[in-house]
């Protein structure tokens, strides 16, 4: 191990040219008049670190392992590496206050719990072990969904370290997640979707509308205004949701055709309660999606069949089934349900499809017919 003369600059080995700086570890092991061997290196800001050791060879491991962690990208600066679970969530909640407030209120909730079960823990000290231990512990507390919520937003705080240099390897990873929740949608039919439409209260119904047909959000429908309905070409088009707020992406903001049976029953309900929104209250100003819900919940027990579990969002789940039953394929289905990617609509509605079981014995069937046919024709049949 080579000495590092005491004048020479933090950057340089002895023998190296001046002006080439950092390039390799600065690193030395000497021993004190105790016996006990001394290792220090300098890291890439060249500021010093030592570590004492009984044994010279212990020392020049410890050495070799900084060297290596240099070399490779994987360094962690000891004194960083110490930061505690709680300390970064708290920075890391203050670089993700860009977001829209519903999701850092949502990624705030998340963390409060991570603080709670972490808190005092050097993010280094946490193995794949703890996770995984961590996630049995949270669904015991919470629903599958949740858990998996919980687990997912760890995971992201935990990669944003490594990205960010104060950790060298998450400890998240495939092995460590808990199952993802899969339900299958309520899917109501349509005698149950109008019959929910004729209990709602009168200036609710085009609500129930514009979630069956045209496949809005709850907060997408109540911030509906009249100004992004065209009446006369039969669009709607989606442009905030409630209260006032962006919508999730630009892919939400694609327009929506409806029959012109659907744009009369949207105008008349305007033209009986006025406003500036399509959803309105009894009085004619704006309603909120909590009271879109709170109906729904008070009269689907009225629906015979309609799950306990039915809220608005199902009414999406209709109309795709609906598209889907038409016979449209899953890239209309996507962008009528205004869906990111066509993965999420065959994620969420795959099993919709009809026939796939017979379709597919059908192709089989094909290839294995024009075997026999071949045969035949070779033998003269």
């Amino acid at each position: 191990m080579q000495h590092i003369p005491d004048d020479l600059d933090p950057g340089q080995t002895a023998n190296q040219p001046l002006g080439i700086r950092r390039t390799v570890t600065m690193a030395n092991i000497e021993k004190r008049p105790d016996g006990v061997w001394r290792a220090r290196y300098y890291d890439a800001a060249g500021r010093q670190h030592a570590r004492h050791f009984r044994r010279k060879v212990d020392a020049k491991s410890w050495i070799d392992e900084v060297t290596a962690s240099i070399v490779t990208g994987n360094y962690v600066d000891p004194k960083v590496a110490r930061t505690t679970v709680s300390d970064w969530c708290d920075s890391w909640l203050v670089g993700y206050g860009t977001r829209r407030k519903s999701t850092v209120r949502q990624a705030a909730v998340h963390v409060k719990v991570i603080k709670a079960d972490f808190g005092s823990t050097p993010l280094s000290a946490v193995k794949p072990s703890d996770v995984k231990a961590w996630t049995v512990t949270l669904g015991e507390r919470y629903a599958p969904s949740t858990t998996y919520a919980m687990y997912r937003r760890f995971a992201q705080i935990m990669s944003d370290a490594v990205h960010d240099g104060i950790l060298q390897k998450s400890p998240c990873s495939r092995r460590t997640s808990p199952p993802q929740a899969r339900q299958r949608p309520h899917v109501a039919t349509t005698e149950q979707v109008w019959a929910l439409h004729d209990v709602m209260p009168a200036h609710l119904r085009v609500a129930i509308l514009l979630g069956a047909f045209v496949g809005l959000r709850v907060s997408e429908a109540a911030a509906l205004r009249v100004q992004d309905v065209d009446y006369m070409r039969g669009v709607v088009t989606p442009q905030i949701q409630y209260p006032d707020v962006p919508l999730k992406s630009e892919m939400s903001m694609t327009a929506v055709p409806m029959p012109s049976e659907l744009a009369l029953l949207l105008s008349a309900n305007h033209a009986m309660y006025g406003g500036t929104t399509v959803v309105t209250a009894e009085d004619g100003r704006a309603t909120t999606p909590y009271a879109i819900e709170r109906a729904i919940r008070a009269k689907r027990g009225q629906v015979p069949g309609l799950p306990e579990g039915f809220r608005f969002h199902d009414l999406r789940h209709y109309l795709a089934s609906l598209l889907i039953a038409s016979g449209l394929d899953v890239k209309v289905v996507q962008t009528r349900l205004r869906h990111a990617t066509a993965t999420t609509t065959l994620n969420t509605y795959g099993h919709l499809w009809p026939d796939a079981d017979e379709s597919s014995r059908a192709a089989v069937a094909v290839a294995l017919n024009a075997r026999e046919d071949s045969s035949r024709t070779a033998a003269g049949v």
